[in-house]
Formats: structure tokens, sequence, C-alpha cells
């Protein structure tokens, strides 16, 4: 049995410098969140909708037309917290929406800052405090569509009152977003491929009493290979990291950081890697009776894991 892996291309039957590119995206799967029921809600960016897949792992559709929703989270009353974005094709509400999951009554919490359209907000938190906490970066190459100049971090209080918390240049282009259980200590991923001075960090910040955070710091450097995407803490305070890629989008990005799940310390050390077999990985999120098992979207898959450690959640 030949090396299949060094069979050449077959030259003289393929057009000159002919390459294998994507023709066409039909799932793109993000941000998953699990209820106490066990029931992960995840979303197809590509197809405008919500999935769900419960506890026998039955997978149906929670939310036809979901406005182009990345990031979900759960509130600490169960409600789900969606960012509605602005990526993967047209229809992006981008905005912030609650849903009541007895009643699926679903409420606008904010779409415009100052008058101005979001970006495309992208991952979502909510604090001990009850403080919702969204990124607004805007990965879509038709950058025409931006109001805002600021990709920033975002909060809502629980007097609806929505405060720009981090911009630029504190940050470049924010992703993934945590908070400690505590509530003192907020994690955004900044995650930008495409300019070559773009940042691929971790960034740790202190949070004040009064929301305002304070003392930013450099919690992990991906260097030039795929930075972070999305970003959860597990029960002993390590941070679980969607990031990596096998190839490079552009000039400015490497191959050197491969697929797969990184855990890191809060003092900024890889305590390891979770190979993940499918490009891209974007999101994870733990659930299970005991928080012990890690879903993980990527490409048109949701993984699973069983971990030692509990994972953090504010709900269930």
């Amino acid at each position: 049995m030949p090396d299949l892996r060094t069979t050449p291309l077959p030259t003289a039957l393929l057009a000159p410098e002919a390459k294998v590119t994507a023709a066409a995206g039909i799932c793109f799967l993000e941000g998953p969140a699990v209820d106490a029921a066990g029931n992960v809600f995840f979303s197809d960016i590509q197809g405008s909708r919500i999935l769900k897949m419960d506890a026998a792992g039955t997978v149906t559709t929670f939310r036809e037309d979901s406005g182009r929703t990345n990031g979900n989270t759960f509130d600490a009353q169960g409600r789900l917290i969606s960012c509605e974005g602005a990526e993967n094709g047209p229809g992006g509400r981008r905005r912030i929406v609650r849903t009541d999951m007895k009643t699926g009554n679903v409420e606008v919490l904010t779409e415009r800052y100052e008058g101005k359209r979001y970006n495309s907000p992208n991952d979502v938190v909510v604090d001990p405090a009850g403080r919702i906490w969204f990124t607004d970066p805007l990965y879509a190459p038709d950058r025409s569509i931006m109001e805002h100049e600021h990709e920033a971090v975002y909060r809502i209080d629980t007097n609806a009152k929505v405060t720009r918390v981090i911009t630029q240049p504190a940050i470049g282009r924010p992703n993934g977003i945590a908070v400690t259980p505590d509530g003192k200590t907020l994690y955004v991923i900044d995650s930008n491929y495409i300019r070559p001075d773009g940042n691929r960090k971790i960034w740790a910040f202190d949070i004040l009493p009064d929301g305002a955070v304070a003392k930013q710091r450099l919690v992990y450097d991906f260097g030039r290979g795929r930075g972070g995407d999305g970003m959860r803490l597990d029960s002993q305070g390590n941070l679980w990291v969607a990031a990596g890629i096998s190839a490079p989008r552009t000039a400015n990005e490497s191959a050197d950081v491969p697929t797969g799940v990184y855990v890191i310390s809060s003092e900024g050390k890889l305590l390891g890697r979770i190979p993940i077999s499918e490009d891209v990985i974007t999101n994870l999120a733990f659930g299970g009776p005991d928080k012990k098992t890690l879903y993980v979207t990527a490409g048109k898959t949701l993984f699973k894991i069983q971990t030692a450690v509990k994972g953090y959640s504010l709900y269930p």
C-alpha cells in the first residue's frame, strides 16, 4: 500500500495553478449555551437559525429566523440572551435579545447605541449582578455597513442603561468574553487576523463596583496564528478557549495555532490543548448534570468531551 499522503496532484488533468476553494457555505455553528435540562442551544449563522440538541442527542430547530444569531448565554433566571449579528449573509438584525424560555417571548434589550446600529454583536455573558456584557466587532468583508467607528465591548445594566466600556486603542477587535464567578474580572478575546498588526490576545480587566473596568493586563498571546474565538471558565478559574485553524486565511495569519480547545490558567500558563478535527472551531460551553461535559462548536459539527473539572456557568 503506497503512502497516499505523498500522492501527487494529477496536474495533467487540472487547469494550470488550480486550487480547491469553498464553493458554498452551508452551515457555520457558533454560540453554544446549555440549560438546566441539558438542552444545548447553538447557532447556525450561515442558516440564520438556532438549533437545539436535547439530552438524548436529538437535534431540532429552536428558531427559524435568528437574525444571524452568533453568541448565546443564559442569565440567572434561565432566559436565553442572544447576539443577533451581521455575518455570513443578509438579514442580520444587529441587536441583543432576550428570550423567555417559558413563554417564548423575545424582548429586544438594545439595538442602537447613541442612535447608531451595532456592527455585529458577537458574544455575550451575564455577570452575578445581572449586568449583560457583549462584544461588537465586525468580521464581514463589507465594512461599509458600520455605523460606529468603534469595535467595542458594551455593558447593559439592570436598569437597561447601555455603556461602551472598552474600545480602541485598548482593544483592537473584541470577540469572546467571560466574567469570573465573583464578578470581579472580565476576560476579553482580542482577535484580528486581517490586519498585519492585529492582536490575537486574551486580556483581563478588573471590574469595579460601578461596572467600569480597570487594570488591563495580558493573559495570553497567540502570536500570528488564529487566536481565540469563544471562551468559557471552569470552577478552578482556568480559561477554555476555542482557537486555531488548519490553513491561514490571509497573508497576515500563520498556521502556528492548530485547531483545538486551549486550556489556560488565569496567570496565563498554557495547560494543554484538546485537538478538534474540524475547521473552524468557534465556541464552547459546559453542560451535563455535573457541568463536566464540554460542548464545542466547529464548522458543521457539535463536539463533546467529558472533563474531570466542573465548568462554570451562571445558570443552571
